[in-house]
């Protein structure tokens, strides 16, 4: 029987995201010696370091929405750069979450159910920061820092106009799991109270009490995109997957129905986040 070498075996599969940032980093040296620009001057203009400004031209760090406006003013691009904003945006994401970021860029609705950890949606730069940190295999600061920004950049969500209608239903034990220390979970707390005062958004707390719990096999998420249908999203363990099945995602659907009748209202939910951010742990 042949044998598949080692290193054949353990070999990192390309992420199809890689050719396009390396593409588009080409694409950016190309236009900055054309402009006559060192990357050193072209990192003062940015106000990056030289280091920074290389890692972007070898496609190995993800610019920043306004960091590629400013580069497509100072490079004289005239708009070749803006048009590749939306899918350097999306590489800013792991490959399995893709297909759901660009249903959530759009939705009308999205629902989300979190027995673990607060959920990405309403995390603050603090926990998200932490959550990336305490992660094993331990990732590098430039990969924490890029992970960050992405999960704060899906916060538009809440400012979009029209207004989408977002509910969340978290168990009470997300509320105490003191990950970051107490000042990053009194400050997430703080948070949700904040968020939770939008006209638009409704969070849920699920007692650790409940006897009768509609939903004990994991999180997931609801969405629907503008002028199409409802899907769901499953994530685990570093893999995901978006269901379009009508079936599937009815019973989806149904079960999260019934875990927002069972757990507290809104106002109830506030009145327990408010007392958990008083209690003598806090």
């Amino acid at each position: 029987m042949t044998q598949v070498p080692e290193q054949a075996v353990t070999r990192r599969v390309e992420d199809p995201a890689d050719e396009l940032l390396r593409s588009f980093g080409r694409q950016i040296k190309i236009l900055r010696e054309r402009a006559g620009h060192t990357r050193p001057a072209l990192g003062q203009l940015l106000g990056y370091s030289e280091a920074q400004v290389a890692s972007i031209e070898q496609g190995r760090r993800v610019p920043r929405p306004d960091t590629i406006d400013r580069l497509d003013e100072l490079l004289g691009a005239d708009g070749m750069l803006l048009v590749m904003k939306r899918p350097v945006a999306l590489a800013r994401y792991p490959a399995f979450f893709r297909d759901a970021a660009r249903i959530e860029e759009t939705a009308a609705e999205f629902h989300q159910y979190a027995p673990l950890i607060v959920p990405g949606m309403l995390q603050t730069e603090a926990y998200a920061r932490t959550m990336f940190t305490v992660w094993r295999p331990r990732r590098s600061e430039s990969e924490i820092e890029q992970m960050v920004s992405a999960r704060l950049a899906r916060h538009r969500l809440f400012g979009r106009e029209p207004a989408p209608v977002l509910s969340f239903v978290l168990e009470e034990a997300v509320l105490q799991r003191p990950i970051g220390g107490l000042d990053v979970l009194r400050g997430q707390l703080e948070h949700l109270l904040l968020v939770g005062l939008s006209p638009n958004v409704e969070i849920q707390v699920m007692p650790t009490r409940t006897v009768d719990h509609a939903c004990v096999d994991g999180p997931f998420t609801l969405m629907v995109p503008e002028g199409g249908e409802q899907v769901a999203y499953l994530e685990s363990q570093g893999s995901g997957r978006v269901l379009s099945c009508r079936e599937t995602v009815r019973g989806i659907a149904a079960r999260y129905g019934i875990i927002r009748a069972q757990a507290l209202s809104p106002r109830e939910s506030q009145l327990l986040i408010e007392k958990s951010l008083q209690g003598d742990d806090l």
